[in-house]
């Protein structure tokens, strides 16, 4: 299978368009991510491949919860599972947004990403009020980087809060990366921060170094059983330090 181009070679305008066309196999999409390197494209496009410079992260200790998402989580609003409806998680991220009527996760990133997750790679945080899911994120685990694809909430705080446990296990598992792509007001209020291609490659590399792609839920053991409730997950990430 033929490589990526050096990121370097990346354009500045859009920036961080790195390579056009390819398909969305496994083996290709784990390569990208190995390399920093993500598919990012409308429903028109060919398939489009992203290395923006500088790249937003989330390094789990800098995770900085607000005063609204401190109270959601103290007064367990939501509880949280994982991996329990990965199918109806990325539907909902792919529905189009209020300031959008386009999506791009269109059906063959639908049907390339449930791939992975069948494969144990791709995996989901499901929120929920009641029986209702109301919120989520999915994203791709390798080794100790954890590479977030999209988030939807259908009430206020709600994909916050499965950040939030993310970001719980992430700390509990020595993840030390959490991708967060592109840069969003949102996100930097969230702890979130720019790095440059380059310092974000080399975290990456010592990230994903020896640890190979296992299946997280087999790595962290949450379900839905035994996902804490979100007032012990608040009081976790406080005792740890950082800034939540």
């Amino acid at each position: 299978m033929e490589d990526f181009p050096p990121t370097h070679q990346a354009l500045e305008e859009p920036n961080g368009l790195l390579a056009i066309g390819g398909d969305l196999t496994p083996e290709r999409l784990l390569l990208a991510y190995s390399r920093g390197v993500f598919p990012w494209y409308g429903p028109q496009d060919p398939i489009l491949w992203w290395s923006p410079n500088p790249r937003c992260t989330l390094l789990p200790a800098e995770f900085k919860a607000s005063k609204t998402l401190r109270k959601a989580l103290k007064n367990n609003v939501f509880y949280l599972t994982f991996n329990q409806k990965f199918a109806e998680v990325i539907r909902a991220c792919s529905e189009p947004r209020r300031d959008s009527a386009e999506t791009w996760i269109g059906p063959e990133m639908l049907a390339a990403y449930s791939r992975l997750h069948d494969l144990g790679h791709a995996h989901s945080i499901e929120a929920w009020r009641g029986e209702l899911l109301v919120g989520g994120l999915y994203g791709i685990q390798m080794g100790q980087c954890f590479f977030g694809e999209s988030m939807f909430s259908r009430e206020s705080e709600a994909s916050k809060v499965a950040l939030a446990g993310l970001v719980w296990l992430a700390r509990r598992h020595a993840l030390t990366l959490i991708d967060c792509q592109v840069s969003s007001d949102h996100l930097l209020s969230l702890g979130a921060k720019n790095l440059s291609r380059q310092d974000f490659e080399n975290r990456l590399a010592r990230a994903i170094k020896d640890s190979g792609t296992g299946d997280l839920g087999s790595l962290f053991g949450v379900g839905a059983e035994n996902f804490p409730s979100t007032s012990t997950m608040l009081s976790d990430l406080q005792a740890e330090g950082g800034k939540s």
